[in-house]
Formats: C-alpha cells, structure tokens, sequence
C-alpha cells in the first residue's frame, strides 16, 4: 500500500484536492478521532473515477465520509484514505412535478429547508437530521416510524470498476436503518417524490417536530446520535435506561441523561472512553434482557 504514491497523483488531478494526515476529529459530529492517512474531494464524476482508479492501484483502502454524523473514529485515526464527494454533487434541482433532485453531498437540512420554501411535502421527518442525503439514503434515515424510503423515487450510485447505476426505489429493500444498496457502491444523487402542501402547514409541522427532538435529545454536546438501533417492538433508549445506566461515564464519554441511547462527548473523549460505555451499555441490556443491541453507529480505523 502506498498512501504517499496515492498522495503524489491526485494532488495534481483536475478536479481533486488531496490531503494527507488531517485529523477526523473535525470532520465528525463525535469530535473525536485520529487523522486519516489521506482525504480526498472529489469535485466531479471523472474526478471521483479517477481517485477510486489511483486508490485501488495503489491498494490504498478508501470509505466515504459525508458529515462524519454517525461514525466513531479510532483515536489511531484511518489508514486509508477518506472520501469526500465535492462541487457536483451539491447541487439541488426542483421539477415542476413535484420531483427533486439532490446530490450525494448536499446537506439534508438544506433540502429539507428548500422543499418546505416551495411547499414540497414529504421529507418533513428528516428535519433536524444532520449529515448529508448520501448519508440519509445509505441508511434510511428518520424516526422510528418514518423513514426518508417513503419518498424516493430513484438512487443513482457509482459501482468502482463498473460506472453509474440507476436503482428505481423498489429495485431496493428498504428497512430500518437500512437499504441492499451494495456497501461497496457510492450513492452520487437521488431523486424524490414530493406532495403539494402550504408552506407553512409544512413549516408547523417541522417546529413541532424539531421541539420534540429538543425535548428528548441531547443538545449543546457531541454526539454521533442514537448508538444503538432499536430491536424490533422495543426501544434501546428504554433498555439502557432500565439498566439505571444513564450517566453512566467512561473518561470523558456520558450516557446522556436526557436519551440513554446517546453517548455525549463531554469535552476531551477519546474513543476508547466510548466503547467503554458502549460495552456497558450492550453487556448490561444483554444480561438482563437477553437482547442483543446492535450498533447504530459505525467505526472508522478500528482492528
């Protein structure tokens, strides 16, 4: 593997910028983690061709990072290089037929926002979900009860080694807080369908939403969001907390006392302080419960 090589060709790519070591600590909603060996943003389709091509030559392994909203990086950092999706895929297109298009990089607080402006209902469940819509759709992102599958029409991704591909929304099985859109496969745009509805009624609708989540979410520290998914019929905000471990702290890391299927960073947590809480959290709802929580959240860097 040579990250330097990797380094050496794509700094000087059209439509590339290349960094090496930047610490993943800033790009996260955790703040925590160490650097990634390279990062690249790919501004353009060739671009982003061009640096999967370089990558997989130099056997440099590769993720993609949007927001960095629900990921835990290791405090050793990645070893690989981190992807970014740039310029051309941030932008957001609105058809006359109540279709919207949006990129892989734009912010789904912004097309939640935009679509409301134009009275498109149908994404209101996304409001206050941070990260990007590559990110929503990769994991079919909203509440317990309504995910963002509900309006998609199609999903374009890049296949490495083979180009674009065109899902229809029903070429996809759609769950909770997850898709069959191959792992391997970069997901560059999707488009929606979207209903009629008075701009305002949609803008009542998100305040009510966005007080809920302020009601029983963690506000004003880091978080990577819910930790754990929730198993069917049951909660694991509800199990953690019947386990009597909110507060529960490892170093710097917390079990919010507002929501104990948060994990807060309170100022200085590394890594290792959250999978200390997060072995506690599982081993305790496992012993007492015999539910076997698996992780909403992803890791980045660890053996």
């Amino acid at each position: 593997m040579s990250v330097y090589n990797a380094y050496l060709s794509l700094s000087g790519s059209l439509g590339v910028e290349a960094v090496r070591d930047e610490r993943l600590a800033h790009r996260t909603s955790y703040r925590i983690g160490g650097p990634a060996a390279l990062s690249v943003t790919a501004h353009t389709y060739p671009a982003l061709v061009h640096a999967i091509e370089v990558l997989d030559k130099e056997q440099v392994g590769w993720v993609v990072l949007g927001r960095g909203t629900n990921v835990l990086v290791s405090d050793k950092g990645y070893a690989g290089c981190v992807i970014r999706l740039g310029r051309e895929f941030s932008r957001i297109s609105l058809e006359e037929d109540g279709q919207v298009s949006a990129g892989g990089s734009v912010l789904l607080s912004k097309l939640v926002n935009e679509c409301q402006s134009k009275g498109l209902s149908g994404l209101e469940p996304c409001v206050g979900i941070p990260g990007t819509v590559g990110g929503a759709i990769s994991m079919d992102a909203g509440t317990r009860d309504e995910w963002i599958s509900r309006c998609v029409s199609s999903v374009v991704t890049f296949r490495p080694g083979s180009g674009l591909v065109r899902y229809e929304a029903n070429d996809i099985e759609w769950g909770y807080r997850y898709t069959t859109i191959p792992a391997g496969e970069i997901i560059l745009e999707a488009t929606f369908e979207l209903s009629s509805r008075d701009p305002k009624e949609i803008a009542a609708d998100m305040e009510q939403r966005i007080a809920r989540r302020r009601r029983k979410q963690p506000m004003g520290k880091p978080t990577c969001g819910s930790v754990f998914r929730n198993p069917p019929g049951g909660s694991a905000g509800a199990l953690v907390e019947s386990c009597g471990l909110k507060g529960f702290s490892a170093g710097r890391a917390q079990v919010s006392e507002t929501h104990a299927n948060f994990v807060v960073n309170n100022g200085g947590a590394t890594a290792n302080d959250v999978l200390i809480v997060l072995q506690k959290m599982h081993e305790e709802v496992l012993e007492r419960h015999g539910v076997d929580l698996l992780p909403e959240v992803k890791f980045l860097g660890f053996d």
